[in-house]
């Protein structure tokens, strides 16, 4: 499934935050990332955000769609990191 992972954490959190986010998906603008995940990649992702996160100050979206092809994404301004060049 193809995922857009949003998330708000607090400053001590931030780092250990990016650092999983970036395990499994890829960075496109500060704390946002996407990328394609199996049902079983995305449980590991939640259940290791779930220990960083302190879940009455943090927040963790993720908007899930089958496959990037039904998505229409649209970049105004500058792509930070463009996710078309990996082999």
């Amino acid at each position: 499934m193809y995922v857009i992972l949003v998330y708000d954490m607090g400053q001590k959190r931030v780092g250990k935050m990016l650092k999983l986010c970036r395990r499994y998906l890829n960075w496109i603008q500060n704390s946002v990332f996407e990328g394609e995940l199996t049902e079983v990649q995305l449980k590991e992702l939640l259940y290791e955000a779930r220990r960083i996160m302190n879940e009455e100050e943090d927040s963790l979206i993720l908007f899930k769609n089958r496959d990037q092809k039904w998505l229409d994404k649209q970049i105004v301004g500058v792509e930070r990191q463009s996710t078309d060049d990996f082999l």
